[in-house]
């Protein structure tokens, strides 16, 4: 699968770019192949670099106040400076590694509702103002991701909505400045206990950690509260486990032993996880998210709406 879209050129007379993706598709820890193809303009032009870097919306938190803001998380170099002759073509190709925590986009062949993700390309010019453009990436479940939520659909649970978080978890390696939460309404069985589950993964070339967050229903005398369970799970157990019974053991633990999950640091401590009462951007988040979101994000942010903004058809999990 080709997927193409045509850019616009550098003003009148100037160069123009086209980015090519063999295939939009991919995996955490795969990668993804094209080439950038340019065209000289009227006149010799100077280029002074080109790369490619995968960008998301995530949510941020200020103060009292939650905003979503475009993030560039990763991107890599196609090429240095060189001279671009007149109606010169070039050919670039590439191939970008995925990160293991880049997040999910679509699952079961749907884009999940809330999710966007794509591929910029920006094209540095010299004594001219750089250009980007965004083409649409779809990021699939590896098979450990799949089985786990496979297993929450046969438990009963329905996907509500996913986002992405600015920040880190608490005692969780991370390398990306957000994580993922995937959203499911209480499934019948758990519906006295538990109106949502939040569901987290932070993937690693060897596992994934899965984080679970209960919000647990409260009594007649007692108010509800959020229940915290975090797991390890190797890549090989993903076809040697039967995972229905284990994420219900999971569930029903993290109800269960709420109080110590406090103690190991799950519960809430403001100093530690910011506005949420658990996992807030902590100084590593903030640092990594103003050095690969502000400088390029903001310049995204108006593609980010020119190519995903009030589409929203078709996603899973839409009411």
């Amino acid at each position: 699968m080709v997927f193409k879209k045509m850019l616009s050129a550098f003003g009148v007379g100037g160069p123009s770019v086209d980015t090519v993706l063999a295939n939009p598709n991919t995996r955490p820890g795969l990668a993804l192949d094209g080439h950038v193809n340019l065209v000289g303009g009227d006149a010799p032009t100077r280029i002074e670099q080109i790369s490619v870097g995968l960008v998301t919306r995530v949510e941020i938190e200020g103060g009292d106040s939650e905003y979503a803001g475009v993030m560039e998380f990763h991107r890599m170099p196609v090429s240095g400076a060189f001279e671009l002759a007149p109606k010169q073509q070039l050919a670039i190709p590439f191939q970008l590694p995925v990160p293991w925590e880049t997040p999910v986009t679509d699952v079961y062949g749907q884009r999940l509702h809330g999710m966007t993700m794509g591929l910029r390309t920006e094209v540095a010019v010299a004594r001219a103002v750089d250009k980007s453009d965004l083409d649409q990436v779809s990021v699939h479940p590896l098979p450990i991701h799949e089985r786990i939520l496979d297993a929450f659909q046969a438990l009963g649970f329905r996907f509500k909505h996913a986002d992405l978080e600015r920040g880190h978890i608490y005692g969780v390696p991370q390398t990306l400045p957000f994580y993922q939460e995937i959203e499911f309404f209480a499934s019948p069985q758990y519906a006295q206990t538990v109106n949502e589950v939040e569901l987290t993964f932070v993937t690693s070339q060897q596992g994934v950690e899965v984080i679970l967050e209960c919000d647990k229903r409260g009594g007649f005398l007692t108010a509800g509260h959020d229940a915290f369970g975090r797991y390890s799970v190797p890549h090989t157990d993903a076809d040697r486990t039967d995972w229905v019974p284990v994420v219900d053991g999971w569930l029903r633990e993290t109800t269960s032993r709420y109080g110590g999950l406090r103690a190991q640091g799950f519960g809430g401590h403001p100093g530690h996880y910011g506005g949420h009462g658990r996992r807030g951007p902590g100084m590593g988040g903030v640092v990594a998210g103003a050095a690969l979101g502000v400088a390029g994000g903001l310049v995204a942010g108006e593609l980010m709406e020119d190519a995903f903004g009030g589409d929203d058809g078709g996603d899973f999990g839409e009411e």
